[in-house]
């Protein structure tokens, strides 16, 4: 069963590594003995992350912008620099917004649409050959695109962009887990819930409220994502394909 959730001899590169559910899933891949990449859009918080979990095992940043084809493009770039070997692509980067129906802007649509649904699906075509390349070797390669709950169910929030574009990521998943898969990729996508992050701003400064709402009673550990993304990652995750793996203590059910 160790074997079975192994990363080790993997590499693997995690967007918006630098904090919240990347944070937790780029120190969960190097428990387990991968090699990881992180990218982020601010390149101090991203060199610093990388030099922190550096301290786990080798970790590596590539700060850049993927919410664009010449952010992506710079970012594949950066990675083929410093390595020939990708088996594992995280799609987490991601924005959200906020704004009564009536007032919500354009731009509020376009930040988080081209960054939540886009960015996954041309930066894994740009990364398509090597994670063929790392297919070839006998292993399958993984793809993991973090959705959200909230591409499941309505919250009580007008944040229409990032709904939608959560709901998108778990159909394009499963769109691109029937294409890839003819290549020896796998992919799969996480709707996590109440993860203390940047962008759960409720579940990191009001968890003891914010658990009163989850049948589990808490909001999620830093653990309970890692090992969600180990599973899908290794081995073990290598018979699911296009599933979307709720991470959430239960709340998706009570709304």
């Amino acid at each position: 069963m160790q074997a079975l959730f192994s990363l080790a001899g993997r590499v693997a590169l995690v967007t918006g590594g630098s904090r919240g559910i990347g944070r937790m899933i780029a120190e969960g891949f190097l428990k387990q003995g991968a090699t990881v990449y992180i990218s982020a859009r601010k390149a101090a918080a991203c060199d610093a992350t990388a030099a922190e979990l550096s301290k786990i095992g080798p970790c590596h940043s590539i700060p850049g912008d993927v919410s664009t084809m010449d952010g992506i493009a710079r970012v594949v770039a950066a990675l083929k620099d410093r390595t020939n070997q990708l088996d594992i692509l995280v799609n987490n980067a991601g924005a959200a917004w906020g704004a009564p129906f009536d007032e919500f802007p354009e731009s509020g649509w376009d930040k988080v649409v081209d960054l939540n649904m886009k960015a996954p699906f041309f930066l894994t075509q740009a990364l398509h050959g090597m994670l063929t390349a790392s297919a070839a070797g006998g292993q399958r390669a993984k793809v993991i695109n973090i959705a959200s709950i909230d591409g499941q169910s309505v919250n009580p929030w007008e944040t229409y962009s990032y709904a939608a574009s959560k709901a998108g990521v778990i159909h394009l998943s499963k769109r691109m887990a029937l294409r890839l898969i003819q290549d020896g990729i796998v992919v799969n996508a996480i709707c996590p819930g109440p993860f203390a992050s940047e962008m759960n701003k409720d579940a990191r400064d009001n968890a003891e409220q914010v658990a009163k709402r989850v049948p589990a009673g808490r909001v999620g550990a830093d653990d309970d994502m890692a090992a969600a993304a180990v599973y899908l990652a290794s081995r073990a995750g290598d018979y699911v394909v296009g599933t979307t793996l709720t991470v959430d203590g239960g709340i998706n059910l009570t709304r």
